[in-house]
């Protein structure tokens, strides 16, 4: 295997295991050093693949979110579904994966947003990157669902898209406070409602 193949493969292996670290633990809480000693990389490389702490964040966040909304693209592309359809698939499956500690690496917007906003500047630029590609997606399939007439909104598709991420997120993280998918299902309920399904 050539040397920049070798180098993409460990760059990504650190980035991996990073994810689902901190997915359980938060961004201040992991050491470098615990990363790369799961990853199986010398404690002295890791400026060879990430030029700082947060440029590494950086890199976590975009890896992260380009997984995520290459993830969504599948979920809203379903054939033979109604843009309604596709739409609650991707709700419902963000109840499955953010269900309380079992979101195995897939909740780092839940689980770093507060958290890295405050620490640097260039991760918060990643995570609002990141979520406005999700709300765009949403917004895109709200505007697929009123022109096939299986959606129907009362204000505009943009404005409805980042309302209902914004009430996943919130549910999403007192899901974990509360330790119930409760907060989940209400949100769940009130999008059908504000989709009018």
């Amino acid at each position: 295997m050539p040397a920049t193949a070798r180098s993409t493969d460990t760059r990504r292996s650190v980035l991996d295991v990073a994810q689902r670290i901190m997915a359980r633990k938060g961004y201040s809480a992991v050491g470098i050093n615990e990363v790369l000693a799961e990853a199986g990389v010398p404690k002295g490389s890791f400026y060879y693949y990430f030029t700082s702490k947060d440029a590494f964040g950086e890199a976590l966040l975009k890896n992260y979110f380009d997984e995520y909304v290459s993830d969504m693209d599948r979920v809203l592309a379903q054939p033979g579904k109604s843009a309604a359809e596709r739409l609650m698939a991707y709700w419902q499956q963000w109840r499955e994966t953010q269900s309380l500690d079992e979101c195995q690496g897939k909740c780092l917007a839940v689980k770093l947003g507060a958290e890295v906003a405050d620490l640097s500047e260039t991760m918060r630029l990643a995570m609002k990157a990141g979520t406005g590609a999700i709300v765009d997606r949403i917004e895109r399939a709200i505007a697929d669902g009123l022109k096939d007439g299986s959606i129907v909104v009362d204000g505009d598709p943009r404005g409805t898209a980042q309302a209902l991420y914004d009430m996943w997120l919130g549910a999403s993280v007192m899901a974990k406070i509360h330790r119930s998918l409760a907060p989940l299902d209400t949100a769940m309920t009130a999008t059908r409602q504000l989709l009018h399904l």
